[in-house]
């Protein structure tokens, strides 16, 4: 019905003001396979990837790093784009809104779910779809990220379809129309595989922190100009930045984003179907999948190169490991010294750091595949959040012997997921409830997508 209202409310407005009616957006993805069969058949693979693997569990550092935001609660290994609607929903981060107007998170926490966002876009205008919390449009969303998030509904064409992301290519001098069309491809890709906030003073829309550039730095330093947080932690009550997954910016300063050897290159190599035709796989796999098509052009062998990407992933997780331990003494030793009594002056330059200390930690890590993609920019990230944390701990250490705090600051069990979130005073079972009731009540009666 929202469908039906939304267009002939497009059409009568046109009538009236002369305005061309917004532009269709095949959002269905099944409308898409009777043309494009090869592509939709190697989409529609990516549901082979069911597995739910719960990262939190496996490390229950996150829990505490994230302490008073919603990946506290819930954080999962990303399935792949087939069960992007079904995790968006599923997750407590999303919590139980049982109306439109209910819930934490704001609409446009679906911008990289489902190409059903172009056609909302498209045909209610960027800002009244955002505006609206996410709750309100669940009964429009039946579409796993597919086909129209990255082709021109009418003429197929590889296209922008998000207006925020036209916007931010053309911050960094990328505008899609002057590129080439294998970058063209990757900016395609480069919409959702982002660093990106909600701006609060433009109704929640999406945009991508990169008025100063690319990089960790250039994200951090717009962030600082602001004065934005995404939340304060429940712990040290720092302002903090989460990452989401920066996989454009650290490609970008990549050996292969400066050779313009893209995402669509590695991910969706070129195959032949029984007949002899040429396709693009569109499940984005491993490219170590289809290393011959994929990467054999440059790399010799298929195994020195798993043997590299092995070795670049052990050193990245040893680092991470030890930095995470560092910001999370520094979140105690503020929680202690604002227990004792400190004041904002005194803290507000430890904050500062453990803010920046996580921040470079968080933009290597959330970045899907690093150890790949970019493996010496997430040492370097890694190697600066140690150097911050170690400032925001001394600076600390000043202001609790200045408080007569005995060191060093006792830390509680944080040993499993439920022991860290037991720390934190999450009401892990009040949280599942609620999801639970909108699952049932809502999401499973109202909603089109398959859960």
């Amino acid at each position: 019905m929202k469908k039906m209202n939304a267009l002939m409310l497009s059409m009568v407005m046109a009538g009236m003001t002369g305005v061309a009616m917004a532009k269709p957006v095949k959002s269905d993805n099944e409308a898409w396979k009777a043309e494009f069969p090869d592509q939709y058949a190697s989409w529609a693979t990516a549901a082979e990837t069911s597995d739910i693997v719960d990262l939190l569990e496996s490390n229950p550092n996150l829990v505490v790093l994230w302490g008073g935001y919603g990946f506290a609660k819930d954080y999962n290994k990303a399935r792949g784009h087939y069960y992007a609607v079904a995790d968006v929903t599923q997750t407590l981060r999303t919590a139980g809104p049982m109306g439109d107007m209910d819930g934490p998170m704001p609409a446009s926490c679906w911008s990289c779910k489902t190409p059903d966002v172009a056609r909302l876009i498209e045909s209610e205008g960027e800002g009244a779809f955002a505006s609206k919390k996410w709750g309100a449009w669940g009964d429009e969303v039946g579409n796993a990220i597919g086909c129209a998030d990255c082709h021109d509904s009418e003429s197929s064409a590889v296209a922008l379809s998000r207006p925020y992301a036209e916007r931010a290519m053309a911050a960094v001098d990328m505008t899609f129309d002057d590129q080439p069309a294998n970058i063209q491809a990757a900016q395609t890709c480069g919409q959702c595989h982002v660093e990106y906030y909600f701006d609060a003073t433009n109704n929640n829309t999406v945009k991508f922190p990169w008025d100063n550039g690319l990089t960790a730095e250039d994200a951090l330093a717009y962030f600082d100009g602001i004065g934005f947080a995404d939340w304060t932690h429940s712990v040290s009550k720092a302002p903090m930045l989460k990452a989401q997954h920066p996989e454009f910016e650290t490609w970008a300063t990549s050996v292969h984003g400066e050779m313009e050897v893209t995402c669509i290159d590695c991910h969706m190599p070129k195959m032949k179907n029984e007949q002899g035709r040429e396709y693009s796989k569109h499940n984005m796999g491993s490219a170590l999948d289809n290393f011959d098509q994929s990467c054999s052009s440059c790399h010799d062998s298929q195994a020195d190169m798993e043997a590299v990407l092995k070795a670049n992933k052990a050193e990245i997780t040893e680092s991470k490991l030890l930095v995470e331990a560092e910001v999370i003494k520094a979140h105690y030793q503020a929680k202690a010294a604002w227990d004792a009594g400190a004041d904002e002056a005194q803290m507000k330059q430890a904050l500062t750091h453990i803010r920046h200390a996580q921040w470079f930690w968080d933009f290597a890590t959330a970045s899907h595949a690093i150890h790949a993609h970019n493996p010496g920019e997430a040492i370097r990230l890694l190697d600066k959040a140690m150097d911050v944390a170690k400032q925001a701990q001394a600076e600390l250490d000043t202001v609790l012997s200045k408080q007569g705090v005995e060191q060093p600051v006792a830390l509680p069990d944080l040993s499993s997921k439920s022991a860290a979130q037991k720390a934190l005073g999450m009401d892990m079972d009040g949280f599942e409830a609620e999801k639970a009731t909108f699952l049932q009540e809502r999401a499973d009666k109202e909603w089109p997508a398959r859960l």
